[in-house]
């Protein structure tokens, strides 16, 4: 029985801002009409945020942020890797 081995830790997946919003709408089961209905965004606008067609931008981000119960942050900055607290 050696020195247990551990493994590195793995690098942050790097997701666009539309991947998260698509991700974050998958995981609480919405669909994109339901994500337009709790947000005010029209869901063609969810569609093309989604897709990258479309900046998400700030406004769009506060306002999604509030629908998905997240820090806009979350949404504006998906591929910042979080630090781990000293």
């Amino acid at each position: 029985m050696g020195a247990p081995h551990y493994r590195s830790e793995r690098q942050h997946a790097v997701l666009t801002a539309g991947e998260t919003i698509a991700l974050l709408r998958e995981l609480k089961g919405w669909t994109q009409e339901e994500l337009a209905r709790r947000s005010h965004i029209a869901a063609t606008n969810i569609s093309r945020l989604e897709h990258g067609h479309v900046e998400l931008g700030k406004q769009r981000a506060i306002v999604l942020a509030k629908a998905f119960g997240v820090h806009p942050a979350t949404l504006m900055f998906p591929d910042y890797p979080l630090q781990k607290a000293a």
